[in-house]
């Protein structure tokens, strides 16, 4: 017994010492460069930096767009993914199950890549004027609202599948005791439900908020340049001589961390009766044939504007080269696109970089997230609420500061500034390795999915099986080998599936990690062809179907083996 805690203890400071260096170091250097006197060293303390980001006028305006972004893309994700989730978790109407899987759609695309088919649609030779017979330039005209919709188009399912779980907790009784004393359907949500689901709509707002506060490639791709994060990125080449870059993620960070801490406390405190569970058999609704025909049409409406970037990526990619301009669809089609796609060198490697580095980043974190998930679920060993808070923190953390981070280390010891292991890996340098970093990166960022997914299954199955296990001797290595994860593989293989295509498709660390073409990611290669001419747009559009079918693919096998746990990955 004395001996399986030990173990337990051990297998804890493993797991605390690999996020500590993985997760916090990164993080710590990129506060010590905003604040350091000597930016070649990092020796000393000022606090100059940090306030010229306030003086700046540039750098200020740029703030104040990155919380204006947030804020719009926050309020539009609760305005199209609030109404939708208490349809469909009260109510039953026509092709339920249907609108319920098509209302995910749009997690298959990175917002970046759909704002290729945004451009195809709503630029000044796009599809939208060519039906109305109008030249107006939305996106060059309105880029920060185009920022917004695209990123809400993207983020609403987050706060549909958190809303839609914390409705399906209450209990009904408290909606008909409400009704009972004669308060209407409005005033009943507004008073009862609202409060009580309000921290499962935080934690799907926490989310969507900090991720568009700290958003990159939208704002890059709609050639929006005056916002914080794009500030960042074209600072990377400045970190070895300069501290602004450096004090721009700090001020990043400490404001996503600020506006957690506010929601956390003030909006995502539960309330009174939100313990309660549904105990009750209220049950669903059926509505009637018009009410019905009306939630289906809700559904249909949303879906058919989340997917309009969908269709501009696909209708790109079929159109020769600069073929679909000035008409409502292409005139001409092809599949010339997604050979060149295959074939282009720059293509063909990001392709293979990216299965690589998705490839060893999933199996990294199934091996991490099983021992964190055995830990969490499994053992009453002290110090798991801390691993627990570590292992959610990149949900929360935005991927921006995590990529200047790991640029960070790369210029302090062990990897830079002569010391032994200069080389090793790089960013910056003339001869750049960004791979271990890049693996390190989309590790770390998906951790969450998998050790939810794995405390999802652990807490589905008892401990009968590892108790007879350990009646005939088994010791706790053979029991996970041949009783644990046998039992939990499906949701290992949805957790491993996440992680695989959210990481083949990562755009932050991307963006910023890969400096040379031979080490491009597909997102890299994508931002790339979208500025080349000729047919760089084509082969970009090409490349992003390719992704949405992975994603696709991915996200339908892990809801059908995880079932409602699925939010759970999104939860902060």
């Amino acid at each position: 017994m004395r001996s399986s805690v030990f173990l337990q203890h051990c297998l804890l400071g493993v797991m605390l010492a690999i996020l500590a260096v993985t997760l916090l170091y990164p993080i710590g250097l990129t506060i010590r460069g905003g604040f350091a006197d000597d930016v070649v060293t990092g020796e000393g303390f000022t606090l100059r930096h940090v306030a010229l980001v306030f003086r700046d006028p540039v750098l200020r305006e740029g703030l104040v767009n990155a919380f204006l972004i947030a804020t719009f893309t926050t309020l539009l994700c609760v305005l199209i993914g609030l109404p939708l989730a208490v349809l469909a978790a009260r109510y039953h109407y026509p092709l339920k199950g249907v609108w319920n899987a098509a209302i995910l759609v749009p997690l298959i695309l990175p917002p970046f890549v759909g704002a290729v088919g945004m451009k195809a649609i709503f630029g000044r030779d796009g599809a939208l004027n060519a039906l109305l017979g109008t030249e107006w330039d939305v996106l060059g005209e309105a880029r920060f609202w185009g920022v917004v919709v695209a990123l809400a188009l993207h983020l609403y399912p987050i706060i549909y599948l958190n809303a839609t779980a914390a409705l399906a907790n209450l209990d009904p009784a408290l909606d008909q005791a409400g009704q009972i004393c004669g308060a209407g359907a409005i005033k009943r949500f507004v008073s009862i439900t609202l409060p009580l689901i309000r921290p499962g709509l935080f934690a799907g707002g926490a989310i969507v908020y900090i991720w568009s506060f700290t958003e990159l490639g939208t704002p890059l791709m709609f050639d929006y340049y005056n916002v914080t994060s794009v500030q960042i990125f074209n600072g990377i080449k400045e970190v070895n001589a300069s501290a602004q870059p450096f004090a721009l993620t700090f001020v990043l960070l400490a404001f996503s961390v600020l506006f957690y801490l506010i929601g956390k406390t003030v909006l995502g405190k539960p309330g009174h009766a939100s313990s309660l569970r549904a105990f009750s058999s209220g049950g669903e609704r059926k509505l009637k044939p018009l009410p019905g025909a009306m939630a289906s049409l809700a559904f249909a409406l949303v879906c058919f504007l989340a997917v309009t970037p969908h269709l501009g990526v696909i209708f790109t990619s079929l159109a020769p080269p600069g073929g679909w301009r000035g008409t409502v669809l292409p005139t001409e089609w092809t599949l010339d696109n997604y050979h060149n796609a295959l074939r282009h060198p720059l293509a063909f490697g990001s392709i293979s970089n990216s299965l690589m580095l998705a490839t060893a980043a999933s199996v990294l974190n199934i091996i991490v997230g099983i021992a964190i998930g055995y830990l969490l679920v499994r053992t009453r060993v002290y110090g798991r609420t801390l691993l627990d808070s570590l292992a959610m923190l990149p949900l929360a953390v935005p991927g921006l500061v995590m990529a200047f981070g790991y640029v960070a280390i790369t210029l302090r010891w062990p990897f830079g500034r002569g010391d032994p292991l200069e080389g090793w890996i790089d960013v910056v340098g003339s001869n750049p390795n960004p791979i271990p970093l890049l693996i390190i990166a989309y590790a770390v960022r998906r951790l969450p999915y998998i050790v939810r997914a794995t405390v999802a299954g652990l807490e589905q199955i008892g401990v009968e099986m590892e108790e007879a296990a350990s009646i005939f001797g088994a010791r706790t290595m053979r029991k996970l080998r041949l009783v644990v994860i046998p039992l939990i593989a499906a949701n290992l293989m949805a957790g491993g599936l996440l992680v695989f295509s959210f990481s083949m498709l990562e755009v932050s660390d991307s963006l910023i990690l890969a400096q040379q073409e031979r080490h491009y990611p597909i997102t890299k290669a994508i931002y790339t062809f979208s500025y080349r001419l000729g047919d760089g747009m084509a082969i970009a559009s090409s490349m992003g179907v390719w992704g949405m079918l992975l994603l696709g693919v991915t996200l339908i096998g892990a809801s059908v083996m995880m079932g409602k746990s699925l939010g759970a990955v999104f939860r902060a």
